[in-house]
């Protein structure tokens, strides 16, 4: 869950057996799943950009004639599904009544619901050097959300994870380094104290999420941070209620009552703390690179304000960083023409350093500052090193509009990704009120507040058995 990806809707399960809908706008014959090019085929995909997003859709429907031209026996019809892409209650609704498009965009997060529905397609075979020439490249953590049982359901096309966002102007008023930031939990606390000393009344040393399931969320951070996690391993149980879980509400609550580095104004919820991180009253918060790009288009900051470090982690580096993303599944029914169809398309306006969501170039001549800049560091579909990262990395370089130096430390760290728990938005809901708690009463005590939300997200866990 990212700032471009918050919701507070939870997905609602599906029933396995749902009617298929067949997909019968491809006039081609079956062919080996092997060869290079499809024959002459027709495939939905969603996901264009709506008209509000003029630059984004007008990139969009170049790149899919530029496809085409180079595919002629390929033909793409675009849907557009709203600027979200992923409302819950609508992607449901498509699900149950099979009217996905051929080629559909989801969260990482909803590859449950995916199954269960029986509407999508095992896609591994037509996997290739030929149909996804940069599959070798991408990021295993990013395609597991897209697996099942050693099988392939879905491409990954962007993905997340969180570290730490930090004021370089408050930093520097505080006589610290932000290109140092802190990496641990204990540094964090020592550092926002600084800061809010320095700034006065008004300002978070580090400001935290506690209301609209955005506590929640950063609990969930924070947790894998210290090596804890949300649910047991079979995902029956809820598995924060420990030492971990406790660290992170405590330490909250002493930056709030004994240190006053936390903030007096609680209950943030997401545009709650990037207005006051616009407005240059917040030191530090935990985000994706994305939430820099929030701050800037949404909220009127500044993009040279702003630098991010790694996830913190108790005493030493992180254990893990929260991290998410999106991609796209197979309609079930598809011809092997279809789906080797998909697969190129999404090769090419997803995962080919140079071309669509990468056309660095074409970003910085556009220069629409209602998108996101060149130079963030995100997607990170790539592994570092890899042939496809390493084109990636000098083509951002040559055409950066911010500066690379300011996500260095963040960029550098190798902190592995753990994705959000099931029943995530319900399960964010219950840990809000365990964040709120330490945030807004000196006398709460996070003993007992995690037992509480130990027992309400045991009841959500056994709805889902």
């Amino acid at each position: 869950m990212s700032s471009r990806h918050y919701r507070k809707a939870a997905a609602v399960a599906l029933v396995a057996g749902l009617a298929l809908s067949v997909a019968a706008c491809s006039s081609s014959k079956k062919t080996d799943s092997s060869s290079s090019e499809p024959g002459k085929v027709t495939i939905t995909v969603d996901c264009m950009p709506v008209d509000a997003q003029a630059t984004l859709k007008k990139d969009w429907n170049d790149d899919v004639a530029a496809f085409e031209k180079l595919h002629p026996n390929i033909t793409i019809e675009s849907k557009s599904v709203g600027s979200q892409c992923d409302n819950p209650p609508d992607f449901t609704a498509r699900l149950r009544g099979g009217t996905m498009t051929d080629v559909f965009y989801a969260y990482m997060t909803d590859k449950d619901q995916v199954l269960d529905s029986g509407q999508v397609m095992d896609i591994t075979k037509f996997i290739n050097d030929k149909t996804v020439p940069t599959w070798a490249s991408i990021d295993p953590s990013a395609k597991a959300p897209f697996q099942d049982g050693g099988k392939t359901y879905g491409i990954p096309t962007k993905n997340y994870n969180m570290g730490l966002v930090v004021n370089k102007n408050l930093f520097k008023a505080a006589g610290l380094d932000p290109a140092n930031p802190p990496t641990t939990w204990q540094d964090v606390a020592k550092d926002a104290k600084l800061i809010a000393d320095k700034a006065g009344a008004g300002t978070y040393g580090f400001a935290d999420y506690s209301a609209g399931n955005t506590g929640g969320w950063h609990f969930t951070a924070e947790l894998y941070s210290r090596g804890g996690s949300m649910v047991s391993d079979d995902g029956k149980t809820a598995a924060f209620n420990n030492a971990q879980g406790a660290a992170v509400l405590q330490q909250l609550k002493d930056m709030r009552f004994t240190d006053n580095s936390a903030g007096q104004k609680q209950l943030l919820q997401w545009p709650d703390l990037l207005t006051s991180a616009a407005a240059g009253k917040v030191g530090m918060f935990i985000g994706a690179p994305d939430a820099v790009t929030a701050v800037v288009t949404n909220f009127k900051g500044k993009y040279a304000d702003w630098a991010m470090g790694p996830m913190p982690g108790d005493n030493g580096p992180a254990v893990a960083t929260l991290g998410g993303g999106e991609g796209y599944f197979f309609k079930k029914g598809l011809s092997d023409d279809q789906v080797k169809a998909g697969l190129m398309w999404l090769s090419y306006e997803k995962l080919t350093p140079g071309k669509g969501q990468f056309d660095y170039a074409r970003s910085k001549a556009e220069n629409d500052p209602a998108a996101a800049p060149v130079g963030l560091p995100e997607p990170k579909l790539f592994v570092a090193g890899s042939a496809a990262a390493s084109q990636d990395d000098q083509l951002k370089a040559a055409n950066a509009t911010i500066s690379l130096d300011d996500y260095k430390p963040f960029v550098a760290a190798t902190t592995p990704i753990k994705v959000e728990p099931p029943q995530a938005q319900a399960i964010y809901a219950v840990l809000d009120a365990a964040m709120s708690g330490v945030l807004t009463d000196k006398n709460a005590d996070p003993a007992a507040l995690l037992a509480t939300a130990e027992k309400k997200v045991n009841t959500i866990l056994a709805t889902q058995q």
